[in-house]
């Protein structure tokens, strides 16, 4: 066979020698981590800035818990995201351009952008008079950035060459802010807080479960045009977790709804609905490293957008 002759799979289409096409993510465990946490910050944030608009002083404590969870999450984010780089100046150097077609410039200015603002709303609302209002002020910046936070590593991640990610570039943005509001929820849940306000935070936590759960059938489906790009979804580790988010997403819901107002079914409720957050965001980065390394994947996604 010549060194230009490709081979050819008896189930799939042609590859180069078995190849991978594409080189799989070297990111490591912080990065799903910081899926998670920087999208449950930017969820707070957002929630945090609504409920500041809409109910004024009467939610003054979840509002407050919003912003520190906000501030929290950015903070431990772009540890997070340092640590994976390796050295510090190597983030600082992604903001030495402004450059709005890169995805990954981008996310560090949002990033960055709302670290600043959650910190200040978070530190400056518990001072009064001026102080006070600034805080206030960056409580709504922060959560007008908060929104883009919680979605943009998925368009990211939609952006490279790996197939799985490419195929649901569509509906995975929409699986995580819609997941990312489901984590702020289930850390709001664990707080201590009037009837009022759980009965507000119980009830957009379902709305986005559910939406997360629909929208995760969304992307496998996605995913599924192309035979066998969606495969990383019911094979090997990253299915497992896969399988293991919908499980524990769904209990989430159940434990919350059987349990209804006591503060241990509550809690219950929120680990269960963290943990389904945290093992949806290691299923897609599994999955990712696992389709890169399909090249039949690879051909077959080309093929078809070339068709």
């Amino acid at each position: 066979m010549s060194h230009d002759q490709a081979t050819t799979s008896p189930r799939r289409s042609a590859t180069y020698h078995d190849l991978p096409a594409v080189k799989q993510p070297v990111w490591t465990w912080e990065v799903p981590v910081y899926f998670y946490v920087g999208g449950a910050a930017g969820a707070a944030a957002t929630i945090g800035a609504v409920l500041q608009v809409l109910d004024g002083d009467d939610s003054e404590r979840l509002v407050q818990r919003c912003r520190n969870i906000a501030a929290a999450g950015t903070l431990v984010g772009s540890g997070l995201l340092i640590s994976d780089l390796g050295r510090p100046e190597r983030f600082l150097n992604m903001l030495r351009v402004f450059k709005p077609s890169s995805p990954l410039n981008m996310g560090s200015w949002i990033l960055v952008t709302a670290s600043g603002l959650s910190a200040g709303a978070a530190l400056l609302s518990r001072s009064r008079g001026v102080f006070r209002r600034l805080g206030s002020l960056a409580g709504l910046g922060a959560g007008a950035i908060g929104l883009p936070l919680s979605g943009y590593t998925a368009v990211l991640l939609a952006g490279t060459a790996v197939p799985v990610w490419k195929e649901s570039r569509r509906s995975m943005p929409l699986l995580f802010v819609a997941s990312a509001t489901g984590a702020a929820c289930s850390l709001l849940e664990m707080g201590d807080f009037d009837e009022r306000e759980l009965k507000a935070v119980r009830r957009l936590g379902t709305v986005a479960q559910l939406s997360e759960l629909a929208l995760a059938q969304a992307v496998e489906k996605e995913s599924a045009r192309v035979p066998g790009v969606g495969r990383p979804y019911e094979e090997g580790i990253s299915g497992t977790l896969w399988r293991t988010s919908t499980g524990l997403t769904v209990g989430s819901l159940v434990v919350d709804t059987v349990t209804g107002k006591s503060r241990p079914g509550r809690v219950g409720a929120a680990l269960l609905g963290t943990l389904g957050s945290i093992a949806l965001r290691f299923s897609l980065w599994l999955a990712g490293r696992a389709s890169a390394r399909d090249p039949h994947a690879t051909f077959d996604s080309q093929r078809m957008a070339d068709d």
